[in-house]
């Protein structure tokens, strides 16, 4: 689970993180150990994790300059520390499976390691032994990009200049969309991807009517929604939204769609866009130096950082009660 939200000298992705603490090696070469950096990582290490751990928010903010530091509204880490991107991990479980996660170290103003992070992009059972295969910097940055992009599901259907609604898989460089703030804007790429559909990695439904859309809406968890409240029915001071996917989740109208595999599909403008899907307004993806990785370099070199003013980023805490679909969904009729 990422959630995004944009300040005056970047953009933040909150990530659901243990601390290294939460992973111990109970059998191998670095037996009784926490989980470390990639330098100190031995193949074969069986790691597990410690009952009662749990995720907290570690949330990062990206620069321009491609610097991550620990944003203020981090519930890990000191906010302003620099935070680098370690590595990435896949973990074997007993009967198989595979696990996939990466690392991130927080370090100090002396460039020493401070605190050692875990990012797992599937879920992890406390007491089940985890064998490390494999760790490995070179894929780690698109890893993070595909968990932080924003992503519409194979089958939904975006409107067009026309008004006619086309599945987004359908669509290509050069068609117009319509966009909320900026009329008919022309297709820059169109991104695919088929990743599990597990833990950070599964979308979220959206039910059909939850937040005033025509159709079910499969999106990816860290997918922005753009809400306009007539009346502030949440207490977030304003009457333009962006609201995170997955912090909508409340296990009836909006659910969390576990197990198999996911087609994602990102489209990306010149800029920001808020567009529309299944009737609803939605982001478009937003370049910054977290998600440009999933790009093609063509692509990396060319697309500008480009931050839209689409409305106040609504915080987890503003949306944690059982009502909060239904508010919004008042909130934007009255």
């Amino acid at each position: 689970m990422t959630t995004r939200m944009t300040t005056a000298t970047g953009h933040i992705h909150a990530l659901p993180a243990y601390r290294a603490e939460a992973l111990q090696v109970e059998s191998g070469a670095n037996m009784g150990d926490v989980l470390g950096v990639l330098d100190e990582l031995m193949l074969d290490d069986s790691y597990v994790l410690q009952p009662g751990a749990e995720t907290a928010r570690l949330a990062l903010e990206a620069h321009p300059d491609g610097r991550f530091t620990i944003a203020a509204a981090s519930a890990l880490g000191r906010p302003g520390a620099a935070l680098h991107l370690d590595c990435a991990l896949s973990l074997m479980a007993p009967a198989g499976t595979m696990a996939e996660a990466l690392v991130l170290v927080e370090t100090d103003s002396d460039g020493m390691i401070a605190e050692v992070y875990l990012l797992p992009l599937t879920p992890l059972q406390p007491k089940e032994p985890y064998t490390l295969v494999r760790a490995s910097r070179e894929d780690a940055r698109k890893t993070l990009a595909q968990a932080a992009s924003t992503s519409f599901i194979r089958g939904t259907r975006i409107t067009l200049a026309t008004g006619a609604q086309v599945k987004v898989e359908e669509l290509k460089a050069g068609d117009r969309v319509l966009t909320r703030d900026e009329g008919a804007q022309e297709i820059h790429w169109v991104g695919r991807s088929t990743l599990r559909a597990e833990g950070t990695l599964a979308p979220v439904l959206i039910s059909a009517g939850a937040l005033n859309n025509a159709h079910d809406l499969l999106v990816g968890p860290n997918h922005r929604l753009f809400v306009y409240q007539r009346a502030d029915e949440i207490g977030a001071g304003a009457s333009e939204l962006l609201v995170t996917a997955r912090d909508l989740v409340n296990g009836t109208t909006v659910t969390v769609q576990q197990g198999g595999f996911a087609d994602y599909v990102q489209i990306l403008f010149d800029g920001h866009h808020i567009i529309y899907a299944e009737g609803i307004a939605a982001e478009s993806l937003l370049v910054d130096p977290v998600t440009e990785p999933a790009l093609p370099g063509r692509l990396r070199r060319t697309t500008a950082h480009r931050r839209g003013s689409h409305g106040v980023e609504v915080s987890q805490s503003l949306l944690d009660r059982p009502d909060a679909v239904d508010a919004l969904k008042r909130a934007s009729l009255r």
